[in-house]
């Protein structure tokens, strides 16, 4: 649409580069497709941010929300509580993995994982360790935007714009095996090495200053870090050694997306903090939530104990109704089954690209992949900046969304293009995603 520059400020967007043509503008979905105001049908290839795992155009999801919002359109959760609050706290509950059984509200990512930075620093005061408030993660790592959260990021570029930021974040390297600076031949020793980095950083920073360890169960930012065998075995160990909690942020891990409900079951450990959004509801209203162990809510159940902290839409009424009508769908069509099931189809498919010269690295789990791009496939020889923004920004993004693909072009760590469709994806969409690849990464290549 024309106007759609004159007011509307797009989120990450380099406004400047519709100042001569129209911003896409999507204005419909069903299942793992989406359509243009012009009519022109996409695959969904990134269910929207990692976003609408059940897929679009899910009719019951929004009825769920008309029939909420008929009821109780709002309450807030302040000193009171709602039915589908308390119905879904206990559903959540039910899924997560261990004693993780306290849920608290918010309405995405960013907010859970504030809470969680929050929750760990306000529990170390509470029981006797108030220099405890500084947080380990993971270089090139995202966990959100807001001021907390984007201390706790480990990207460079979307932080300098606003530093100075919340003292304390502490970065360590990423579990990208593909560009391993030790053991690059053996993965346990790598993912040993990489876990035992964190306990050296605690180390160097004082253990009794530490409160915290946030990893995704894949990494997201770079392209899809899957954890090496061992890896989060030993990092448990390290926290538990130092006493530090394990915040697992599974905003685009859990739900499915790893063909688990959760991230941390798929890798076999036990966190004391989950933090999680999107796919709670699929996308259908805004939801988000920190999941803390039965530990962290006991210095809180004192007669003026108070967790002095909360966000006025956290677990709204509509959107706890969507995601209890979401879960309902997950369980009657098994699509965390159908995940587990397919995965692999999915990994075999997006691997025949290892043919083409400019393909590096296809890495991911269940319906999550990052491909690397390469100048050299012998050498792993990466493109440089000015050659990144051609690739990707000047070709790649527009040339596969034309081509019918919605994903992801990005260099935040080495250029990698991101898929992640909708759990409701079978063979005929991975062999759409991977012609659509094939044709646009060729093509890529013979313009370099």
């Amino acid at each position: 649409m024309a106007n759609a520059t004159d007011h509307l400020w797009m989120h990450f967007t380099r406004m400047a580069s519709y100042s001569a043509g129209e911003v896409p503008t999507i204005v419909r979905g069903e299942g793992a497709y989406v359509w243009d105001a012009q009519g022109r049908r996409y695959l969904d290839g990134l269910a929207g941010l990692f976003v609408v795992n059940a897929g679009h155009g899910r009719t019951e999801l929004a009825e769920a929300a008309a029939k909420q919002a008929g009821e109780l359109a709002y309450f807030p959760l302040w000193s009171y509580a709602h039915p589908k609050a308390i119905e879904l706290a206990e559903k959540v509950a039910s899924l997560a993995p261990g004693d993780l059984n306290r849920v608290f509200f918010t309405t995405g990512g960013s907010e859970a994982v504030e809470a969680a930075w929050k929750l760990a620093r306000a529990y170390f005061k509470r029981t006797g360790q108030p220099n405890k408030y500084k947080v380990v993660s993971r270089y090139i790592a995202y966990h959100g935007t807001s001021m907390g959260a984007l201390s706790i990021t480990g990207l460079p570029g979307i932080k300098s714009d606003f530093e100075p930021l919340v003292p304390g974040g502490i970065k360590v390297p990423n579990t990208n095996f593909y560009r391993a600076p030790e053991h690059g031949d053996d993965p346990e020793a790598f993912g040993r090495w990489a876990a035992d980095e964190i306990g050296r950083a605690i180390e160097r920073e004082g253990p009794d200053t530490v409160a915290a360890v946030f990893l995704e169960p894949v990494q997201n930012s770079g392209g899809c870090f899957p954890p090496p065998p061992g890896y989060f075995e030993r990092v448990r160990e390290i926290c538990d050694a130092y006493d530090v909690l394990l915040v697992s942020d599974e905003v685009i891990c859990s739900w499915g997306r790893l063909g688990e409900y959760f991230g941390a079951v798929r890798y076999g450990y036990q966190p004391d903090i989950i933090t999680t959004a999107k796919g709670i509801t699929s996308g259908y209203a805004p939801l988000g939530a920190m999941i803390a162990s039965e530990r962290l809510m006991e210095p809180f159940l004192t007669e003026t104990g108070m967790f002095a902290h909360g966000v006025t839409f956290g677990g709204h009424p509509v959107s706890c109704a969507v995601a209890l009508a979401n879960l309902e769908v997950f369980a009657r069509e098994d699509l965390i089954g159908h995940v587990r099931a397919n995965e692999g189809a999915f990994r075999s498919t997006l691997e025949k690209l290892n043919d083409l010269p400019i393909v590096g690295d296809v890495r991911g789990d269940g319906y999550f992949y990052g491909i690397e791009l390469v100048k050299d496939k012998a050498t792993r020889e990466t493109f440089d900046e000015a050659e990144s923004e051609r690739l990707l920004r000047g070709f790649l993004s527009s040339a596969l969304f034309q081509a019918g693909l919605y994903c992801r072009a990005d260099d935040r760590g080495d250029p990698v293009v991101q898929l992640a469709p909708p759990l409701i994806a079978e063979q005929e969409q991975f062999d759409e995603i991977e012609q659509i690849l094939r044709a646009v990464l060729t093509e890529a290549w013979a313009r370099l």
